[in-house]
């Protein structure tokens, strides 16, 4: 069972950044989000309601859900997908698996908690992987300026994502278990999204198209619901440090995917990259026990 919901973490959560690229064109980005979160929250009130797992929270507890789903449900996919616009999915997903270093830092600066020496030794590998992974476009004839603002904006995301991590941390340590938080985080993120687009005068369009509707179902059920459900029961079943591992594997499936897709081109210096990546994360992620243990929520 272990196994089983191992490769189904890393499966969906390896496939939903392909499923984010498909999602932009007719529909503005703000509003793809608020549907993907808006409907992924009903139907985990629906599930929470009917098996009567869903916990009372206090204000403090609302508080801290409102700038969860502002951090892990809003801001940080609106980076994701417009960075998507510019650099393929699956460099989308390399940067988002930094978040391991991402949450050391900043558990140092708001948590006075030690930085391990295999934590910024990782940290600086997985950093020269990315330069590495980024090369053919940074140098070569392809390099833009959106390429760059693409890297930027995902390094963005993963650092909301990262601040999400640790919010969603001091919940559980008041009580509090991550489906009842997301749900109301996402929940939060989502009418948060809903109130700017229509200060902005943005519309809320749909796509009718196959490649549209299947992408934010699999965001919804698989991505959302399911990946989480999954994920969150490994961390039961094996503890958050060696369930963290599934995070390694996420850019070699996202990768693969978006040279099928997108046709990305594998290089000598990005599969030097990628490795120096998923060896930083394994250096980073062997420090768990002393470090930062909030759970490690994807997209």
């Amino acid at each position: 069972m272990n196994l089983f919901l191992y490769l189904l973490t890393v499966l969906i959560w390896g496939t939903t950044w392909i499923a984010l690229k498909w999602q932009l064109g007719v529909v503005a980005i703000p509003v793809s989000i608020v549907y993907r979160f808006g409907l992924a929250a009903l139907v985990l009130f629906v599930m929470l309601l009917l098996s009567r797992r869903l916990q009372v929270m206090n204000r403090r507890g609302h508080l801290i859900c409102l700038a969860q789903g502002l951090c892990l449900f809003c801001i940080n996919f609106m980076c994701f997908l417009t960075a998507s616009q510019w650099i393929p999915s699956g460099l989308v997903a390399v940067v988002f698996s930094t978040a391991t270093l991402w949450n050391a830092l900043n558990a140092r600066v708001f948590f006075g908690q030690k930085i391990a020496r295999n934590v910024l030794m990782g940290g600086a590998l997985g950093l020269l992987g990315l330069g590495l992974l980024f090369w053919p476009e940074l140098a070569g004839h392809t390099a833009s300026p959106q390429t760059l603002l693409g890297l930027g904006l995902a390094l963005c995301g993963t650092l909301c994502f990262s601040a999400g991590n640790l919010l969603s941390s001091l919940q559980q340590k008041a009580g509090l278990k991550p489906l009842t938080t997301n749900a109301w985080g996402m929940a939060y993120g989502a009418a948060m999204l809903s109130v700017w687009c229509l200060v902005k005068g943005i519309p809320f369009d749909i796509e009718w198209s196959t490649r549209y509707l299947g992408s934010l179902m699999y965001l919804v059920i698989p991505g959302s619901v399911i990946g989480f459900t999954a994920y969150l029961t490994l961390v039961g079943r094996m503890g958050p440090e060696r369930a963290a591992y599934c995070t390694v594997l996420f850019p070699v499936v996202a990768l693969n995917v978006s040279a099928y897709a997108e046709g990305y081109q594998w290089t000598a210096p990005a599969l030097a990259g990628l490795v120096m990546v998923m060896l930083g994360n394994v250096l980073v992620f062997r420090k768990a026990k002393a470090g930062v243990r909030g759970n490690v929520k994807l997209a």
